[in-house]
């Protein structure tokens, strides 16, 4: 498997790259979010994955960690091909496609070219419980950075409403760990604690 390329960008579309590595152009289909974040320097370093099929091998490059995730998890849904993640991955950005998964929004899936309701549904189906949970370190720093923002509001919230700040803490933490959504909105999360004080 061909994990990375690290050369010259030879040449350069919205839609591909060949970049030259010791003599040799690769070329590499990548997303029209890869093309929009590519550095304006000639040299680059692509995270890769190769489809192998009866009548081609096929490299497909992305900017970063989360974006090569997300292409893998989509081509492992049912119905998914590399070209009908690539097209997801050019009409959203990474964050943007997360963020339709986890809020099941078909809307937001089915307005993407050549993705129809029964496919938008799969996606979310099958992917629900695997997004934005080890797509990358940095992802999982910055959701914990938001929910410590939620979590502070919510408790500054309780109190306001004048409930003693240790119960509303354990009222938080409870309704934190009760949850089977994950991270809760600063709504959510005073709803679930009131229940609890």
């Amino acid at each position: 498997m061909i994990a990375f390329l690290n050369g010259k960008i030879a040449e350069k579309t919205p839609t591909y790259l060949v970049i030259e590595c010791s003599g040799i152009g690769y070329q590499v289909n990548i997303s029209l979010f890869t093309f929009g974040q590519l550095p304006g320097t000639e040299n680059i370093k692509i995270l890769t994955h190769l489809i192998v099929k009866e009548d081609a091998h096929v490299l497909y490059g992305f900017i970063n960690e989360l974006e090569k995730n997300l292409f893998i998890k989509l081509i492992s849904v049912n119905g998914v091909g590399p070209n009908t993640a690539r097209m997801i991955l050019s009409s959203l950005n990474p964050e943007e496609l997360q963020n339709a998964i986890l809020s099941a929004n078909l809307l937001v899936l089915k307005s993407i070219k050549g993705i129809g309701e029964k496919t938008a549904q799969r996606i979310i189906l099958d992917l629900k419980d695997k997004v934005g949970k080890s797509d990358s370190p940095q992802a999982s720093i910055l959701s914990v950075v938001a929910h410590n923002k939620e979590r502070e509001e919510a408790l500054q919230a309780l109190v306001t409403l004048g409930f003693a700040k240790n119960l509303a803490e354990k009222a938080l933490d409870k309704a934190s760990k009760s949850s089977s959504e994950g991270f809760l909105s600063v709504e959510q999360l005073i709803r679930e604690s009131l229940k609890n004080l």
